[in-house]
Formats: C-alpha cells, structure tokens, sequence
C-alpha cells in the first residue's frame, strides 16, 4: 500500500491509497469547551474564610502544648509557695499565741 509515494508505473498506481480527508473536529472542540466551563459553585462568599489569618497563628498552634505544661507547673508553684506563707503565718501565730499564754500565766 502506497500513501506518501506516488508512483510512475500503472501497476503500482492501482495499490496507491486514496488521500486522506482530514476528520472534522469541530464538534469535538466545541463539546471540550463546554466542559471546561467552570460552573459557579459558591454563590455567597464567606468573609471570614476571605480574611488572611494572624501572621503567629502557627507559632501560636505550635507552641500551645509546651504552654499547657508551664501553665499546670507555674499553677504547682503558686500553690506551693501559698502554703509555705500559710505555714509561715501559722508557726507565727502559734508563738504568739504561746508568748500570750505565758504572759497570762506569769500574772496570776
């Protein structure tokens, strides 16, 4: 079969193949087009999704568990150091309420 070739002698020119008719495609570009179209899938816009976030938002997210632990451990210490004034306060009442015990004892 001959197609790009064309021949001088009458035998092969019998074999030679028709040329070719390029298919139309317009129909198939016009079908491609129309589904390229983007559809509208969001009628309202939200602001807030529109609204850029903080510049520190993934600092924040990042260091938020580190933050959780110095928080129960600062909450540890304040306790602590409430009760030793506390302790403090009453070894301070208790002399005083001894040193007034004597006092009275002394009078009598």
């Amino acid at each position: 079969k001959l197609r790009n070739y064309d021949p001088e002698d009458e035998e092969l020119k019998k074999r030679k193949l028709p040329p070719a008719k390029p298919a139309s495609v317009e129909d198939t570009v016009k079908e491609q087009l129309e589904a390229a179209k983007p559809e509208p899938i969001i009628d309202e816009v939200d602001l807030a999704n529109l609204a850029p976030r903080k510049p520190d938002w993934d600092l924040k997210r990042d260091v938020s568990k580190k933050l959780e632990k110095l928080e129960k451990r600062t909450q540890r210490a304040i306790a602590e150091l409430i009760r030793e004034r506390l302790k403090g306060q009453e070894e301070e009442l208790a002399s005083a309420v001894g040193s007034a015990k004597q006092e009275g004892s002394d009078s009598d």
